[in-house]
């Protein structure tokens, strides 16, 4: 699977929002250590726009930023074959096509090195009229490669956004049982109540979780 995949299988923009905030609140209620979370949401992260983010410690990440214009996703394979450390830069097609009203977001310096190299395997981005998510036109390295621009792995909980996946997914990271209804709960966006912090985390209250439920945007009972 490559971006190109991955761009059939994702959501229209409100529904990724606000599955990418949920993730964010599930975490924050899992892992009270910021630093040992996946994934977060910044619903102020500029005076315009939004951001969902995923790191996995190891060197992968994605970064999803919203605005009046759309949604621009930056995924990055530390270990793929297309780095842009493999070469002078992005591989051909990954950020080329990529229109002017996000091209600051290619040159964000959040999302690119101290050398001001975008740092991208894969890119997608849909503009808030689009029909569909669009991507660049990509010549895929040895096309029998499995995830030859890392975003099968990347954005697998993107792809599959059903609540069964995200306790599949925390019970192996988190090493935990994981309260499937809690889960369903957040998913819903519905608003976060004590029941369902305790159901995730007995270690932690709602009050405990207030900067965190503040910063993504999640609504509050």
């Amino acid at each position: 699977m490559t971006v190109h995949d991955v761009a059939l299988r994702m959501p229209e923009l409100a529904v990724l929002r606000e599955h990418c905030r949920s993730l964010a609140v599930l975490e924050a209620v899992l892992s009270p250590e910021w630093g040992d979370r996946y994934h977060s949401f910044d619903d102020r992260w500029s005076e315009s726009a939004s951001m969902a983010s995923m790191r996995n410690g190891s060197g992968d990440e994605y970064a999803i930023v919203f605005s009046a214009a759309g949604a621009y996703v930056r995924g990055f394979d530390h270990e793929s074959a297309m780095s842009p450390y493999a070469g002078d830069g992005p591989w051909p097609g990954v950020v080329d096509e990529v229109p002017d009203v996000f091209r600051s977001c290619v040159e964000e310096p959040a999302f690119t090195d101290e050398d001001g190299m975008p740092v991208v395997t894969a890119c997608m981005w849909r503009e808030t009229g689009d029909d569909g998510w669009r991507t660049g036109t990509i010549d895929f390295p040895e096309r029998d490669m499995e995830d030859p621009d890392g975003a099968e792995h990347l954005f697998r909980l993107l792809v599959d956004r059903s609540p069964e996946a995200f306790q599949r997914w925390a019970e192996d990271y988190y090493e935990v049982p994981v309260d499937l209804e809690a889960v369903r709960h957040v998913f819903s966006s519905r608003p976060l109540t004590e029941q369902v912090v305790r159901a995730l985390n007995a270690e932690i209250t709602l009050s405990d979780l207030e900067q965190d439920i503040f910063k993504a945007g999640y609504p509050l009972s």
